[in-house]
């Protein structure tokens, strides 16, 4: 495990103390776990914006979709519990 420091504004610090003693941590506990869902979310967010870039990617080269009042009867059927068939992706573009 590595050090790092890193400096606060006084007000900032205080306030994390502050939101660290409410949650029942110490402030360096509650950096860290801050860093880590902030990390967690960075990653997230770039694997779901790969995912985006490569359905697009599809998309154009496809020119295939599912309009989104299907998705909407499938997604409402499967929540019910109705069994639904799969919506199948059409040509919008030509």
């Amino acid at each position: 495990m590595s050090t790092t420091t890193i400096r606060l504004e006084d007000d900032l610090k205080e306030r994390v103390s502050e939101a660290a003693a409410r949650a029942g941590k110490t402030s360096h506990a509650f950096i860290r776990d801050a860093i880590a869902e902030s990390v967690a979310q960075a990653e997230f967010d770039a694997e779901m914006d790969q995912i985006c870039e490569e359905r697009w990617a599809e998309f154009l080269k496809t020119g295939e979709a599912i309009s989104l009042d299907e998705v909407e009867t499938y997604l409402d059927a499967k929540l019910a519990g109705r069994p639904a068939p799969l919506p199948v992706p059409r040509k919008i573009l030509e």
